[in-house]
């Protein structure tokens, strides 16, 4: 799928134009191998920045070739919706040339959608080098955001996992513990790209992008110590409510083992009394059965009253 977009040099406005024009904004989603040799063809920029983000497990990182500059950045994504915390990263990559900038993602993404309805302050298809570090602060707040739900997670976790006595609640922490390891891997090579930026030598760097570059290095490194730091929690937090699981367990099994010992009397001593042997005068007493009844009764909670003593309930 191809979106073209350009910003109107008198209204500043953000329109959807058919053509590939320049000074144009061209973003690629899942692009084919004929729409690529398309925007390849029309603007010059040679097919193999464009194959190079096509790999999932690609990082961020700066490339050149010719007069084209790729800069490779990664965004989180959620993998599958119906499972809570998967998230994973995916490559965004963002090719400025000359004339024109292209921005490529394998899927769609949330992350455009203020972009391509001109919600974005200052937001100019023709100043390339704002338009990048612009992107960069949007994947650093989507990181944030997305660290924060997984924040609420954990405490949520945390109260079921109090009375858990299941694996599912381990597997999810584990999925949250897992995007944590992404996410941290993704915002330091993200990092160094923005600092690669900040020196001026990948693209044009103009005064008025100092402000928003210094925003985007500021979001990043909150990410970066968020995730360190919900990380550390995870770690200790998943192995202490692992023993908490074991513990219930353990708590439930001494409860049915004192339920058993318990209800264990009144039929050993019915088995005993039912017995072919003679039982004298008591067999034959009326009362022979409620006195039997009551001396299990009896028996059976003096033995859970001694268990109780002893913590087996």
């Amino acid at each position: 799928m191809i979106k073209i977009y350009k910003t109107d040099e008198s209204t500043l406005k953000l329109s959807n134009i058919s053509n590939v024009e320049p000074q144009a904004w061209i973003h690629m989603v899942a692009p084919t191998k004929e729409e690529i040799n398309l925007v390849s063809e029309k603007t010059g920029i040679a097919k193999s920045l464009f194959v190079k983000v096509l790999d999932e497990e690609e990082i961020s990182r700066v490339e050149k070739e010719g007069e084209a500059t790729l800069i490779v950045a990664d965004i989180p994504y959620m993998v599958d919706y119906s499972v809570k915390n998967k998230y994973r990263t995916l490559p965004l990559g963002i090719i400025a040339s000359n004339e024109y900038i292209v921005t490529i993602l394998l899927k769609e993404s949330k992350l455009f959608e203020d972009f391509e309805n001109g919600l974005v302050k200052e937001f100019d298809t023709s100043k390339k080098t704002k338009f990048t570090i612009q992107l960069f602060l949007r994947i650093s707040q989507g990181y944030l955001m997305a660290l924060n739900k997984m924040n609420k997670d954990i405490q949520r976790e945390e109260k079921i996992l109090a009375k858990a006595t299941k694996n599912q609640e381990l597997l999810e922490m584990l999925n949250i513990e897992k995007s944590l390891v992404y996410f941290m891997g993704a915002l330091k090579y993200n990092k160094i790209t923005l600092d690669k930026l900040s020196k001026g030598t990948i693209l044009p760097f103009f005064d008025e992008d100092e402000s928003l570059l210094e925003d985007a290095l500021i979001e990043c490194n909150q990410a970066i110590e968020m995730a360190t730091i919900y990380k550390e929690i995870m770690a200790s937090t998943t192995e202490t409510y692992a023993s908490v699981i074991s513990n219930n367990l353990n708590g439930i099994m001494k409860f049915l083992s004192a339920i058993t010992i318990v209800f264990s009397i009144p039929t050993m001593i019915a088995s005993f009394m039912g017995m072919n042997v003679p039982l004298g005068r008591f067999a034959t007493h009326p009362a022979s059965f409620i006195i039997l009844v009551i001396i299990s009764l009896v028996v059976a909670f003096i033995i859970a009253y001694w268990l109780k003593k002893k913590d087996m309930f």
